[in-house]
């Protein structure tokens, strides 16, 4: 389960996954300005949100970027 792995393992495991499935779905289009033998650096950044319930979490994910319908 994901709360048995390292969490530096997983973002690695993601980093790993993300830029071979980037590189073979747009490997053409990556290789015609891109040249690293890697695609993410090795830094990353978490934040903890405790203490609100994830439907209140999902709500300000789903929101983000969206007007607020009460401020003129």
């Amino acid at each position: 389960t994901i709360g048995d792995i390292a969490l530096s393992n997983l973002v690695n495991n993601l980093k790993s996954v993300t830029s071979r499935k980037l590189r073979q779905e747009f490997s053409d289009h990556l290789n015609s300005f891109y040249w690293k033998d890697v695609l993410w650096n090795g830094s990353y950044f978490v934040a903890s949100c405790g203490g609100i319930t994830i439907s209140t979490r999902r709500q300000y994910i789903e929101n983000q970027n969206k007007p607020n319908s009460d401020k003129p």
